[in-house]
């Protein structure tokens, strides 16, 4: 506690007479938050020669850290986006993994097919809550082709929360009963009918990319080359447009258009806009972080973002507009490329479920997701269970598996040192109230996926953990910090930049390198 409350107490003395600095010489009308699923800091530093658009105009003038960490074991898309805006670990948001993010049945979609969602499972505040509480007449918009990536990052709030769905943009009905205006106009037009029967084709000569274009393992040896066709049936291309790159350029016009029709920036005060482009995700995952899929599509975001801060700037000056940019988590090479394998904890959950039915002919709820093995542990225990036992019991049985690194339990965390850097990472991942039976690690090269469809992320690996973290601020001279920071201290820093308090207690602090400071740590 003593961590959180010195961030406060850093955040207060830095906060308010840099943000009346800054106020007086130009205010801040929209904060602009870009997530970029999957997105390693070495993609910018390999190919930054060849960014002349919004990706490389953010590097060339932002303050640009490329040692950026998440700072959880479960590196999924849900708990990486709920670091970004809340300033606190994915333990104290409530929100572990995918699975326990926002999915959410109780909350079906406003239009589209596929399941409901909600940010019920959030605890605590955002930015946009602090936001709100020093001026309520905030606006807001977030959108994104995952709904847990426009989701997160707002938290509770009912608001303009936006994602895609079988070919259209839509919202659940935690957030109202009916899609606006100008977002029905969006859907009306139709864009999977104007891309169907199409190709993502490489967007420069194919001499120019030094990758392979057929890598015998991408997508269990399907679809390897380019050019990637999208279907003509509408139905089928619905479904394969996260896979194609195409993908992001609908999430940012679609954004445009809510940004002009909610006035975002217009007013006298600050409104904020936060964009998750999740295409990345899929092309990583099919074809890997040394395709040449991943480094075609780098660029084609480079110039749609390039487009979408020009298109801004006609409604916002650019230097009224202070941007952030971070990954939910990064992702580590197929196994079949090198050393490493693939690893499941499948078969625990199926047998531990199968054993407590047939014996008291209850549901015990277990599920393996990534090294996390999870359940009803309470009601295992008011049946007679030695909970603990069973637990030291499957994490004998896990850690002679090949590839595992650690086994944890509930006790054996609970008695790691302060400083033990794996231990911490699941600190930061499992809420204190959450029942889990065993937390695992791999060795370097491995994965939590047992088909070969794919490669992965979601692994305590710095590959997994390590994101670019960059801010963008009118004014500041752009620099390169070589230190380790956390997405956790995105929203402090931004806060600070506002002059805005936290409505609580942080994880993360101030960076003092954006608030024109050297660094305090």
């Amino acid at each position: 506690m003593g961590y959180r409350v010195s961030s406060m107490l850093l955040l207060a003395t830095l906060a308010a007479p840099l943000a009346a600095q800054q106020r007086a010489a130009q205010p801040v009308r929209l904060v602009l938050h870009l997530g970029v699923d999957q997105l390693r800091p070495d993609y910018l530093q390999r190919w930054e020669g060849e960014l002349p658009g919004g990706l490389g105009r953010l590097l060339r003038e932002g303050v640009v850290y490329f040692a950026g960490e998440q700072d959880h074991a479960m590196t999924e898309t849900a708990p990486g986006h709920a670091t970004m805006l809340t300033g606190r670990t994915p333990a104290r948001v409530g929100i572990v993994s995918n699975d326990l993010g926002v999915p959410d049945r109780l909350y079906p979609l406003v239009s589209g097919t596929g399941g409901g969602a909600s940010p019920a499972r959030m605890r605590g505040t955002t930015l946009y809550d602090w936001l709100r509480a020093a001026d309520p007449e905030v606006r807001v918009l977030s959108i994104s082709r995952k709904d847990r990536g426009a989701i997160v990052p707002i938290g509770r709030a009912k608001v303009p929360v936006y994602w895609w769905a079988k070919g259209v943009f839509t919202t659940s009905r935690w957030y109202g009963d009916s899609l606006p205006t100008w977002l029905q106009e969006w859907n009306a037009r139709d864009p999977i009918e104007q891309l169907r029967g199409t190709a993502w084709t490489l967007l420069r000569d194919s001499t120019t990319y030094p990758e392979p274009d057929d890598r015998a393992f991408e997508y269990a040896g399907n679809d390897r080359t380019f050019p990637h066709l999208i279907p003509d049936d509408w139905t089928m291309a619905s479904g394969v447009i996260e896979y194609r790159s195409q993908m992001d350029s609908l999430t940012l016009d679609a954004a445009w258009h809510g940004v002009r029709a909610l006035q975002l920036g217009t007013r006298d005060g600050t409104d904020l806009l936060a964009i998750s482009l999740s295409t990345l995700d899929g092309v990583g995952h099919r074809w890997g972080p040394g395709s040449r899929e991943v480094h075609d599509h780098v660029l084609r975001l480079d110039q749609w973002l390039g487009q979408f801060l020009d298109s801004l700037a006609t409604q916002v000056p650019l230097d009224q507009v202070v941007i952030s940019l971070t990954s939910d988590h990064g992702v580590q090479e197929y196994p079949e490329a090198g050393a490493g394998g693939r690893q499941s904890l499948s078969r625990f959950a199926r047998e531990l479920n199968s054993a407590v039915r047939a014996r008291w002919g209850i549901d015990a709820g277990v599920v393996a997701e990534g090294g996390l093995l999870f359940g009803h542990r309470a009601e295992l225990h008011a049946r007679g269970v030695d909970t603990d036992s069973l637990s030291a019991a499957l994490a004998a049985e896990i850690a002679a598996m090949p590839g595992i690194a650690r086994v944890h339990t509930p006790q054996s965390l609970a008695a790691a040192s302060a400083d033990d850097p794996t231990a911490a990472l699941w600190r930061h991942s499992l809420p204190e109230d959450f029942q889990w039976l065993v937390a695992a690690e791999l060795q370097d090269g491995w994965m939590w996926n047992t088909g070969r469809t794919s490669t992965s992320h979601s692994t305590t690996a710095l590959q997994n953990r390590r994101v670019p973290i960059l801010f963008r601020v009118p004014g500041l001279a752009p620099s390169r910090p070589s230190r380790v920071i956390r997405t956790v201290d995105i929203a402090p820093t931004l806060a600070a930049l506002l002059g805005i308090t936290p409505t609580e207690p942080l994880d993360g602090v101030p960076l003092p390198e954006v608030l024109g400071s050297r660094p305090t740590r």
